[in-house]
């Protein structure tokens, strides 16, 4: 018999005692991940001026950055369950970004010789999937339909943005993160874009984890929001704590 409790879903991602430590000139930047937890179908945005070590983490999330000590640094690949990620070498890390992670840059990172529908359609390409249909259906719903045969330079601000978020969903990752997808629109754009990203995430079952500066943006739609506690061991060495910020009721 149920005892009336609901199942937490699957964990996504999981850091413990993580930390990277990146020097350069004799100045050196110390990111700290006490625990990091984000479970399946989750909205979690961080939030952070310049230099607290927002892009830090989401290479590290994007496994593009290995930690420079981790009690615990796994992800969930399938439904077997969490996998050590320091563990794998760089080819299978290639492989796990490919197929498993989408990526909305802040200046959507389009390739200029490319359509809208080609780049939107490349992840599928890149993983020998079919993704015209999904393709159809994202930019219907992100109102870039009549686009698709363009090329990016031709494209608003707002509209590039809309691209490359089809683009990081094209291919049906697991998981989504976006560097600042926002930073380049005005306020109502933004609030539009991040709303319909959430939506199309949601109904698509998609993991996001987001990087902004903007607190009142991310406090309108995500799940959870983080930041950090940036203090100084001294004037050469900066440290920077990840924290949750609290939690949306």
């Amino acid at each position: 018999m149920s005892d009336g409790r609901v199942e937490a879903p699957p964990v996504v991602y999981r850091l413990r005692g993580v930390r990277k430590v990146r020097e350069k000139g004799g100045v050196t930047f110390e990111l700290r991940v006490p625990e990091f937890t984000v479970h399946q179908g989750e909205f979690i945005a961080v939030v952070g001026p310049s230099g607290c070590g927002k892009s830090t983490l989401l290479d590290m999330l994007g496994l593009v950055l290995g930690p420079s000590e981790a009690r615990e640094f796994s992800f969930r690949m399938s439904e077997s369950g969490l996998v050590d990620v320091t563990a794998l070498g760089e080819r299978e890390l290639a492989q796990v970004r490919k197929t498993h992670i989408g990526y909305v840059l802040q200046t959507g990172g389009l390739l200029p010789f490319l359509s809208v529908r080609d780049n939107i359609l490349l992840p599928c390409r890149l993983t020998g999937r079919q993704g015209e249909e999904a393709m159809q259906a994202l930019a219907k719903r992100l109102g870039i339909a009549d686009q698709l045969s363009k090329k990016p330079q031709h494209l608003s601000g707002g509209q590039r943005q809309r691209v490359a978020i089809a683009r990081a969903l094209s291919h049906h990752p697991p998981f989504v993160l976006a560097d600042e997808p926002t930073a380049a629109v005005d306020k109502l754009t933004a609030r539009e874009i991040q709303k319909k990203f959430k939506e199309i995430s949601r109904q698509l079952g998609v993991t996001l984890v987001l990087v902004t500066h903007d607190l009142a943006l991310a406090r309108a739609s995500a799940d959870r929001l983080f930041t950090f506690k940036v203090g100084r061991v001294d004037e050469t060495h900066t440290v920077s704590v990840l924290v949750e910020h609290g939690r949306k009721q």
